[in-house]
């Protein structure tokens, strides 16, 4: 018997799907962010049949637009939470060094000592640094993986990131953190390897009543609904968690981030790290891309009312993230420069605190009232750790026996042709990465190559260059698909 392929397509979908609505499974997964394919990948690893349900595609929210960082958790040292900066740790640990070392990078992250960084906040800096690098050894990271942190003189500090102002510039504390080549590629690389194991991965398909023994749902697609029976279901659907349980209370918090040409910033090597105006636990990150460009964010905002299927940033938000960086560049960055901005919203758990940056990034895992499984809260970081609680609780829920779970061993499948570094004009989708979005990755529309299998989407002007080729190389992969 050959083990399922990890290709996700149209053809597969359409299949699974008439199969889903027939059997009854183990494990019935809602949402397709993260938290929901780790799920799935958790389960399906230990030997339990699978399937999941997204609404519409893969990372469709709050999955892709995060900082692309994989880290140790320096703000919650800050703020005194201590386990979930020692978990963040080792979470980073297992994928730069076992689960995605192929996903991820180390990226030098700069503290600049320069005038409007106070001596509270330098020290802090410092303290805070070394302190996470403690929790770096105590995950046995080693140093090929995240370099030592180190003091720096004005004169590196300025190659690190030429765009700084030198005036009053006195060198600057660098250490080293994870990013993602992709929030949105792990997402679906996770899904992938799920698939491989044999999970079903379904997209455009909602459920709409959730209950112990399964969920209504449907076909976005063709309006069929149909009703999904398992043993145990887990409700990973994040901000949209309350819409399929009333007892939840989320508070979504808006993180928003604005794009930049890495010209602008003098192709900076390192990321910028800026503390908020009397704040020693709270930054605005400068994060240099692949793709030529510099993602500078972010925002953490309550977002109180109804979910937005795609949060919006406000002026506001981005005025607040250029004069942050603007404290300390030597020429501002102005409005015009910018050329694209998202939001994002965090799941967060309610705690009654007055603002959602005192909440905890702790994730939640409980049985709802109806008798399935409600995981939210935690971050990208620490899916892995949120997805094997999940499993942990539903298995006992539903009494299915599971073996512990292996996905602290297990890697992920490799992907796409990762693109190289390079400027934004070279931020282009070549044919053969169109067709492995819709042949292998599950994407069936423009929206979901441009904005989520590269972010080519993120900046209009190259949305626009794009969408021509990109719609011709769909339609035609399609058709052969069907």
């Amino acid at each position: 018997m050959t083990s399922p392929s990890p290709d996700l397509n149209v053809a597969r979908r359409a299949e699974e799907l008439r199969r889903s609505a027939q059997e009854t499974v183990d494990v019935l997964v809602i949402g397709g962010g993260i938290t929901g394919v780790g799920v799935a990948l958790d389960a399906a690893s230990r030997g339990l049949s699978v399937t999941l349900l997204e609404a519409d595609d893969l990372a469709f929210g709050t999955s892709r637009f995060s900082s692309k960082l994989v880290h140790g958790g320096l703000r919650y040292l800050a703020t005194g939470d201590i386990a979930t900066a020692k978990e963040s740790a080792f979470e980073r640990h297992l994928l730069m060094t076992v689960i995605a070392p192929h996903l991820i990078r180390p990226l030098g992250q700069l503290l600049p000592f320069a005038p409007g960084v106070t001596a509270r906040q330098r020290a802090a800096g410092i303290a805070g640094m070394g302190m996470g690098d403690l929790l770096r050894m105590r995950a046995r990271t080693p140093r090929k993986a995240l370099p030592a942190p180190r003091l720096v003189s004005a004169r590196t500090a300025n190659a690190l990131v030429p765009a700084l102002n030198p005036r009053g510039l006195r060198g600057g504390m660098l250490s080293y953190d994870g990013q993602l080549v992709d929030d949105a590629r792990l997402v679906v690389t996770v899904a992938r390897t799920a698939a491989g194991l044999g999970a079903r991965i379904l997209t455009r398909v909602r459920a709409l009543e959730l209950h112990g023994g399964g969920a209504k749902a449907e076909d976005a697609l063709t309006g069929e609904r149909l009703e999904i029976r398992a043993r145990s279901v887990v409700n990973a659907t994040g901000v949209w968690a309350g819409t399929l349980d009333e007892s939840i209370t989320v508070r979504p918090s808006r993180g928003t981030h604005i794009v930049l040409d890495a010209a602008d910033l003098g192709h900076p090597s390192a990321a910028l790290t800026i503390p908020h105006e009397g704040s020693i636990s709270r930054y605005v990150f400068a994060l240099p891309q692949v793709n030529g460009r510099v993602i500078v964010g972010l925002t953490d905002e309550d977002a109180p009312g109804p979910v937005p299927r795609v949060a919006v940033p406000t002026e506001g938000e981005i005025t607040f993230l250029l004069s942050n960086l603007n404290r300390v560049l030597s020429v501002p960055i102005r409005r015009n420069q910018v050329h694209g901005a998202f939001a994002g919203l965090r799941p967060l758990v309610d705690s009654g605190a007055d603002s959602t940056a005192d909440i905890s990034r702790r994730h939640l895992v409980a049985v709802s009232e109806s008798g399935f499984v409600n995981v939210l809260g935690g971050k990208l970081t620490t899916y892995r750790r949120m997805a094997e609680d999940a499993v942990d609780l539903a298995s006992s829920t539903g009494a299915l026996g599971a073996p512990p779970s292996r996905t602290a061993s297990l890697r992920l499948v490799d992907s796409a042709v990762i693109p190289a570094s390079g400027t934004a004009s070279q931020a282009e989708l070549t044919r053969a990465e169109i067709e492995f979005a819709v042949r292998a990755e599950g994407a069936m529309t423009v929206d979901d190559i441009l904005d989520r299998r590269s972010r080519v989407g993120l900046v209009a002007v190259d949305r626009v260059r794009a969408t021509a080729t990109v719609e011709a190389v769909l339609a035609e992969t399609l058709a052969q698909l069907s």
